[in-house]
């Protein structure tokens, strides 16, 4: 009984603040109002110009509509504060609330503004690498490519990467170049291993199977590098050499090649070349080791 009679009380109370302010308001307002028709008699009779007068009208008007307002905004002050902190708290808790999607937004924004990749590019983000087959505002979703960084075949599954990852990470895209690519492979040896040979028989076998279309790769990299302002790169296979630790030779082979068919050019190389020859320590030195020994 007590709780409703203090409701009650404070719903009169409430209602008495805002019935003081509206009486406030409309006095205002009558004011303005009276104001404005004194200044405007006062202005047409005693200005001659007519030119004069307009403006001098215009200015008044003007000049009333500001008082007005800072006249409500002087009454109404309190309850604007108590709206303003209202808005503000839930603000505040809606941004807290939808912070992951609002991340997403973002970089969802920030991909298509910058252009990074299309449907059908081949990425890498964090531990994420596959074919990008879908995107929109939320989430990408690609094809994943693996296992690990270096091989080039679908495992089936599909992964849904959501946007706000491209806010705080780089993005890699290996398909760049679309259509045509130059793609690099690592293949190891030991120090005692014949990779002298390995390597003239890895330039051998690149030159034969990239050979049939070398000179449209060439053709294709040269309008991309006019299109993107770059350096025309060199095309033709090469192998370098790598010592990444004591006592290992890493041949680093680059092939240019159609971006559908990376590891189908990566496989026919490999197998021609190991196919053909054992790059194994020599016998004869083995023999003559021991003999020493």
């Amino acid at each position: 009984m007590l709780n409703n009679e203090s409701s009650l009380e404070e719903s009169i109370a409430i209602s008495e603040t805002v019935l003081s302010l509206l009486i406030s308001t409309g006095i205002l307002i009558i004011v303005i109002i009276i104001l404005r028709a004194i200044i405007s008699r006062f202005i047409r009779k005693s200005v001659g110009s007519l030119e004069l007068q307009r403006r001098w009208l215009v200015q008044t008007r003007n000049a009333l509509i500001l008082l007005l307002l800072l006249g409500l905004i002087s009454i109404w002050a309190e309850e604007l504060q108590t709206l303003a902190l209202s808005v503000v708290a839930i603000a505040v808790a809606f941004v807290v609330a939808t912070k992951e999607l609002i991340l997403c937004v973002t970089g969802s924004i920030l991909k298509t503004g910058s252009g990074s990749f299309n449907i059908g590019d081949r990425i890498q983000i964090k531990d994420f690498r596959g074919d990008v087959i879908d995107q929109n505002l939320l989430a990408t979703t690609i094809l994943e490519v693996g296992p690990g960084k270096l091989t080039h075949q679908r495992t089936g599954r599909m992964t849904v990467i959501p946007n706000a990852l491209f806010v705080s990470e780089p993005v890699i895209n290996e398909s760049f170049t679309h259509d045509y690519m130059l793609h690099v492979f690592t293949v190891p040896f030991k120090r005692e291993d014949d990779w002298q040979t390995a390597k003239n028989k890895f330039i051998e076998a690149a030159n034969k199977h990239c050979k049939p279309y070398l000179k449209e790769v060439r053709k294709y990299m040269e309008q991309v590098s006019k299109q993107k302002g770059l350096d025309i790169p060199s095309v033709d296979p090469r192998v370098t050499i790598q010592i990444p630790a004591a006592g290992e030779v890493h041949l680093i082979v680059r092939i240019p090649t159609k971006s559908g068919q990376r590891s189908y050019i990566e496989q026919s190389i490999l197998m021609d070349v190991f196919s053909k020859q054992d790059f194994s320590p020599k016998k004869e030195e083995k023999k003559v080791d021991d003999s020493i020994s």
